[in-house]
C-alpha cells in the first residue's frame, strides 16, 4: 500500500498539472505515463551499461538507440538522467523536438534495438503526445517524479491505482479499477504456474497481469534459473486486450506484458481459441450491443446481446481444454431469465466444470459502482465434470463497503494474507483469508469438511443435481438457508388483559387531573 507520504508527493503532481493549466484527468495520468516511461528505459539502458562493464563485453542490446536522431541530437542525451538536469526551458525543447519524435518511432525501422522490450511499447507509444504546457510546469513534474521510488513493483501498481481512483473521482472512467485485494484473492485461488499462458481481454491497466506476476516472484522464484521458463515469463505468459490506448499506455508502463489493442467482442478469435491455460478478468459490461458490431464465433456460441453473457462466451472460446478462469460478473449473469442466460449457465455445468461462485459484497466497487456481483471460477472441459459447485458468501473485505471504503482493520490484518490469524471478530471484518482456507479444502472428504457444512453456513458446497433441478440458477441465495430465530408471542388474551388494565390506570389518572382543576 502507498505511505502517507508517497500519497502526499503524488497529490503534489496531480495538483502541479492542474494549476499548471491541465484540467483533464486522463491527460494528466497520459503525461505521468510518458515520463515514467522515459525514467524506466532509462534504468533499463543503466542495467545493460553495468552488466556490460561487469563482464567486460560490449552491451548486448541498447536501449537507447545509437547515432543521432533526425535533427542531429545524439540519442544517449535523451534519458531521463540526462535532460532532468537541464534548465527548464532546454529541458522543455529536449522533450518536445527530440524525445516524443524518438518515442513515436521507438522500434520501428530499427530506431531501437531494445528488441523484445520495446515491440510492445511501441505499438501503444506511436501516437504519444507532449501536451505539457510550459517549461515551468515541466521541470516541476519532472523533479516531483524524480523524488517517487518506483524500485518495487509493487509501488508501481499501488501509484497507478491510486491515480485511477482520482480519474473516477473525478467522475470519469472508474470502471477501470478493481480493488486489489480482490484481484489478489482471484490470482492466489486459480494460483498461477511458471508454464501457464494468462490472458485478460478486458486489462486495462493490467492489475490482473501485474499480480499473477508477483505471485509467480514469490511462490515459483526458481523459474527465473530455468532459461526456458524464463523466457516464457518474460515473453509469453502475460496477454491482455483492450480497446482504449490510454489505458494501454498506462498498463505498458506497470509490467511488460503482451498487450495488443483489440475490441475483445467485436474482432474475430480465429487465432486465440484454445490459447490459454489461464483468464482473469472484470471485464466492463456496457449493457448491449448491436449483432452486426459482435463476432460472429461469439454469435455461434451464444446468441445474445448482452456484453456480460457475451464475455463469458468470450472466455470459453480463448480457454485451451483444462484451462481455468476467474472473472468478476453482475449478479444478473447467475439468474437471468432469457434463453441466452439459461444457455450459458447451463454450458459452465454441463459442458465444462464450474467450480465455485463466489458472491461479493454490495458496495465492494465503491465509489465507481454499487452492483451486486460475484466471482465465477471455472474450467473448461468440453466433457462436462461438474459434480458439486462450491458458493461462499463474502460478506466484508476487510474495507468499509460504503463510498470512503476505508479499511477496517490494521494493515498488518487486511487482505487474503494477514501477519496472524484473524479472530472471530476480525474474521466479520475480513473474511478473505478464510475463503483461501475454506478453498483450499473444499475437495477434502471428512467429518466437518465443506461438503458436509449446512447450508446456513458462510460456505457450502451444493450437488449438480440441485442446480439442474433449478434451471441452473446459480445465485447463492436460492440455495442458502437462513434459519429464522423462534419467537414467543404472548396469548391475545393476556395481551387484552393488560391493555384493559393500563385504559383504567388512564382513566384513573384523567379523573384525578379533573378533580385537581375543580
Amino acid at each position: 500500500m502507498l505511505t502517507g507520504e508517497l500519497k502526499s508527493k503524488i497529490d503534489q503532481i496531480w495538483n502541479a498539472f492542474w494549476s499548471g493549466g491541465i484540467a483533464n484527468p486522463i491527460e494528466v495520468i497520459e503525461q505521468i505515463t510518458y515520463l515514467l516511461f522515459l525514467r524506466r528505459l532509462d534504468d533499463l539502458h543503466t542495467l545493460e551499461e553495468n552488466k556490460a562493464n561487469r563482464l567486460g563485453r560490449p552491451m548486448a542490446r541498447h536501449i537507447f538507440p545509437l547515432g543521432h536522431d533526425a535533427k542531429g541530437r545524439h540519442y544517449d542525451t535523451l534519458r531521463w538522467s540526462r535532460f532532468k538536469n537541464e534548465a527548464p526551458a532546454e529541458m522543455f525543447d529536449t522533450l518536445s523536438e527530440h524525445v516524443f519524435p524518438m518515442l513515436r518511432t521507438l522500434g520501428v525501422n530499427g530506431n531501437s534495438s531494445n528488441g523484445g522490450d520495446s515491440s510492445t511499447y511501441a505499438q501503444h507509444m506511436k501516437d504519444a503526445r507532449f501536451t505539457i504546457p510550459t517549461p515551468a510546469l515541466l521541470a516541476k513534474v519532472v523533479d516531483l517524479l524524480a523524488a517517487v521510488p518506483m524500485d518495487n513493483r509493487d509501488t508501481k501498481g499501488d501509484l497507478y491505482e491510486y491515480m485511477l481512483g482520482k480519474i473516477a473521482s473525478a467522475g470519469q472512467n472508474g470502471q477501470f479499477r478493481t480493488p486489489r485485494h480482490i484481484i489478489q484473492l482471484m490470482v492466489e485461488m486459480t494460483a498461477p504456474t511458471p508454464t501457464d499462458t494468462i490472458c485478460d481481454p478486458a486489462s486495462g491497466t493490467c492489475g490482473f497481469l501485474v499480480a499473477a506476476g508477483e505471485h509467480l516472484r514469490e511462490h515459483h522464484a526458481s523459474l527465473f534459473h530455468d532459461p526456458k521458463l524464463n523466457s516464457h515469463f518474460n515473453h509469453g505468459m502475460f496477454h491482455g486486450y483492450d480497446f482504449d490506448n490510454t489505458m494501454l499506455r498506462i498498463g505498458s508502463s506497470v509490467e511488460n506484458p503482451a498487450i495488443t489493442y483489440r475490441d475483445s467482442l467485436g474482432q474475430e478469435h480465429g487465432l486465440e481459441v484454445d490459447r490459454y491455460s489461464l483468464v482473469l478478468a472484470n471485464p466492463p459490461f456496457a449493457g448491449s450491443l448491436d449483432y452486426e458490431n459482435v463476432a460472429k464465433d461469439l454469435l455461434q456460441t451464444v446468441k445474445t446481446k448482452k456484453t456480460e453473457l457475451l464475455f463469458l462466451a468470450l472466455f470459453l472460446r480463448l480457454l485451451k481444454p483444462g484451462g481455468r478462469a476467474a472473472v468478476i460478473v453482475p449478479d444478473g449473469v447467475l439468474f437471468g431469465s432469457s434463453t441466452a442466460h439459461k444457455t450459458l449457465r447451463q454450458m459452465l455445468v454441463e459442458d465444462h466444470k464450474l467450480d465455485a461462485i463466489v458472491s461479493l459484497p454490495g458496495g465492494v466497487f465503491k465509489p465507481y459502482a454499487g452492483v451486486s456481483t460475484a466471482i465465477l471460477f471455472f474450467t473448461k472441459t468440453n466433457s462436462g465434470g461438474t459434480d458439486h459447485v462450491w458458493f461462499y458468501d463474502l460478506q466484508a473485505d476487510g474495507w468499509s463497503l460504503d463510498d470512503k471504503r476505508q479499511p477496517l482493520l490494521s494493515e498488518n490484518q487486511l487482505g487474503t494474507r494477514p501477519a496472524q490469524t484473524l479472530s472471530e471478530a476480525e474474521h466479520a471484518k475480513n473474511n478473505l483469508p478464510d475463503v483461501l482456507a475454506r478453498w483450499a479444502k473444499r475437495d477434502e472428504k471428512g467429518e466437518g469438511d465443506e461438503h458436509t457444512r449446512p447450508r446456513t453456513a458462510q460456505s457450502f458446497c451444493v450437488p449438480k443435481a440441485d442446480i439442474a433441478a433449478n434451471g441452473y440458477d446459480l445465485s447463492l441465495n436460492r440455495y442458502k438457508e437462513v434459519v429464522h430465530q423462534q419467537v414467543q408471542h404472548r396469548a391475545p388474551a393476556e395481551i387484552l388483559a393488560e391493555l384493559a388494565r393500563l385504559e383504567d390506570e388512564i382513566a384513573q389518572g384523567t379523573k384525578a387531573l379533573a378533580e385537581m382543576l375543580k
